[in-house]
């Protein structure tokens, strides 16, 4: 009798591929729709669509022609977000060297020469950092890992190395129990939600008189 052909099995190795990578959908602009691969990395958490989109809407004004700093890029779910409503440029700054790789190939998919990516901590590349003659940035995302303290000292980095625009616009993503931030006193809170167990924040640069 002729031999039935066994059921094949699973290839190992695509299983694991598949579950080391998840899908960032971009939510408007020009990749509107779009989905993008991002890798499993440990403590990786691209910000939510439902939190995405409330900031984008807040930042509507904002966004078109910005120069963008994305300091634990992660996915890059912020800055895409941003490059693809019209950002003038964007710099990612992440540590994981997976999560870079993956990023620089998404920018590729999507043809985009706008942004660099630097595969360092923020912290670190803060400390290379020169105090600007000039602003470079407009607009910032922060989404540093939850409990380590990172927050308050990178705002007052920023600021004092005037690598922000007069009225540069600065995302905060922190954990839900860091009701109080300190941040230099030009910030201005401009907007504020809660979302399960995340708070996010939106300021606003200003001039001190």
């Amino acid at each position: 009798m002729p031999r039935k052909n066994s059921p094949r099995r699973p290839n190992a190795r695509t299983n694991q591929a598949q579950a080391s990578t998840t899908l960032l959908r971009i939510i408007g602009g020009e990749w509107r729709s779009r989905k993008l691969p991002f890798p499993a990395v440990e403590g990786l958490r691209p910000t939510p669509d439902r939190v995405r989109e409330t900031l984008f809407n807040w930042l509507q004004h904002h966004v078109g022609g910005a120069r963008c700093l994305d300091m634990f890029a992660g996915s890059g779910a912020l800055g895409l977000e941003a490059l693809s409503r019209g950002a003038e440029s964007a710099l990612f700054i992440d540590q994981s060297s997976i999560a870079a790789r993956q990023l620089k190939d998404n920018l590729t998919t999507l043809k985009c020469q706008r942004a660099d990516i630097i595969n360092t901590a923020a912290a670190t590349w803060l400390t290379q950092q020169q105090a600007a003659e000039e602003a470079q940035y407009d607009l910032v995302f922060l989404d540093p890992p939850f409990r380590k303290g990172m927050v308050e000292p990178i705002c007052q980095q920023l600021d004092s190395l005037s690598l922000l625009s007069d009225h540069a616009m600065i995302y905060i993503e922190t954990e839900a129990e860091l009701a109080q931030l300190t941040v230099p006193a030009n910030w201005h809170l401009h907007r504020e939600k809660k979302a399960g167990q995340v708070i996010y924040r939106l300021y606003q640069r200003e001039l001190l008189s």
